[in-house]
């Protein structure tokens, strides 16, 4: 099996990452507790707040939820990747 992308897998999961990241140390949370509040295991978080994972719905709900936030501030304006 091949190793891992260490880059973001789009400018959007990249960016949606960024805003998981911030909100997360805007409420001065680890990303151990974050995880935690989101239901989430915190590896998958911290590849999320990378860049490097390309999310469901269902946990962008779970994660939006955990950081007290609507789901809409962390999707709002990105932009749609062109493959």
């Amino acid at each position: 099996m091949p190793a891992p992308s260490k880059s973001p897998v789009s400018p959007a999961t990249r960016e949606f990452g960024r805003r998981v990241l911030a909100r997360r140390t805007e409420l001065g949370l680890s990303q151990e507790k974050a995880a935690e509040r989101c239901g989430l295991h915190w590896t998958y978080l911290g590849q999320v707040e990378r860049g490097r994972r390309n999310l469901t719905l269902h946990n962008i709900l779970k994660i939006a939820a955990g950081l007290d936030t609507a789901p809409g501030e962390l999707v709002d304006g990105l932009e749609v990747p062109t493959d």
